[in-house]
């Protein structure tokens, strides 16, 4: 057995099995990236897509993905290569995209206005070698990281990570411990101290998904920005805050999407701490 040393679950994997993210093995006692160039999607996209607002604005990226997460959201929209029963049959015969080839596709993009790699569509703090890897030759190709994630892992991730990774936007899905336990599966508390620690080191933006009923409060907005207005990025402004629409998605259809009239409101409370908030989805 050895024990993933990523999240808070800290998962005892067996040599051979899958953690419960579904991206991480144990090999001769020692886990490993299970998904580790195992890409599921690639595309070349504007950087406002991440999103990344103030990032260098109205450039491209190379978007790169591959397979599982920590977390169980039930709004997901990516599921089907996060944790579907398919995506890991695909797992057992995809051909590895090694990171020397992803710099090669990132470079040969550059004619296209692409400024380097965004980590994203799955989890990829749960790949972490694999972003490592490729983060690192992106580096010494005057290339861009930028990391789209959850925030769920331990410090010592983002320490690995931290030399090679120039921008982040970062979930912020809610700001109620109940609400990260009973909905997603997750730890408010790790991913405030992985928000902490990132804002030392890159560009840091965080997106709250606006989902009726469950995080739609002024109060709970107001509180989560005023906890944000405290962080500083390392340029020393303000983090930028990102409000998003919410759209019914895999198991969670019993409801209708937010109304736009909420996301606009919630934006304006956040706005009364914070100088950067934009609207999503709307």
């Amino acid at each position: 057995m050895a024990t993933c040393p990523v999240c808070f679950r800290h998962c005892e994997i067996r040599d051979g099995a899958v953690g419960f993210c579904g991206g991480r093995t144990a090999e001769n006692g020692i886990t490993r990236a299970y998904n580790y160039g195992k890409i599921t999607g690639l595309a070349l996209d504007p950087i406002e897509k991440k999103p990344l607002a103030r990032f260098f604005p109205g450039s491209r990226i190379l978007s790169v993905g591959s397979f599982g997460c920590n977390l169980r959201c039930p709004f997901c929209q990516n599921y089907e290569i996060s944790w579907s029963e398919e995506v890991f049959r695909y797992a057992e015969s995809a051909e590895e995209l090694t990171p020397e080839k992803l710099i090669e596709l990132a470079l040969g993009a550059r004619s296209r206005g692409n400024i380097g790699i965004a980590f994203t569509y799955n989890e990829p703090l749960i790949g972490y070698e694999y972003v490592r890897d490729a983060a690192a030759l992106a580096k010494a190709e005057g290339l861009k990281v930028v990391l789209v994630t959850n925030g769920t892992a331990e410090p010592e991730i983002l320490e690995t990570l931290a030399p090679s990774i120039d921008a982040m936007n970062i979930d912020l899905k809610g700001f109620s411990e109940d609400f990260y336990r009973d909905l997603l599966g997750g730890s408010l508390g790790m991913v405030r101290r992985f928000i902490e620690k990132a804002v030392k080191t890159a560009h840091v933006e965080l997106t709250t998904l606006v989902i009726p009923g469950e995080n739609d409060s002024e109060e709970a907005m107001r509180e989560e920005s005023r906890w944000i207005a405290t962080l500083r990025n390392p340029d020393g402004e303000s983090v930028p805050l990102h409000v998003s629409r919410f759209f019914p998605r895999f198991h969670m259809t019993d409801r209708g999407p937010t109304e736009v009239e909420t996301v606009y409101r919630l934006a304006d409370v956040a706005r009364e701490v914070l100088p950067y908030v934009y609207v999503g989805n709307c």
